[in-house]
């Protein structure tokens, strides 16, 4: 999972625009400038491109209560990707 973090990482960075953006699975939205509910709508975009899957809605809806973080998405993100080479959504 450390390697989807690292990608994860880039992406955060690009949305966001903030190049010095470090990210842990303990980061939330409230720890991020600028994350609200338009961000989200194009970070997820950007992670569904970079990695080639869809998030359905009701994963996007567990993703959305109190108490969740990037470790949250990230676990999400690790049961869609496959990193042998094939994705499965």
């Amino acid at each position: 999972m450390d390697d989807l973090l690292v990608d994860l990482q880039a992406i955060f960075r690009r949305v966001f625009d903030q190049d010095e953006l470090v990210i842990t699975p303990s980061t939330s939205a409230d720890e991020v400038d600028g994350w609200d509910s338009m961000a989200h709508i194009n970070l997820i975009v950007a992670i569904e491109k970079k990695f080639g899957v869809r998030f359905t809605a009701s994963d996007l809806a567990a993703l959305s209560g109190a108490g969740q973080n990037v470790g949250n998405l990230l676990g999400l993100l690790a049961g869609k990707v496959d990193r042998g080479g094939g994705n499965q959504t």
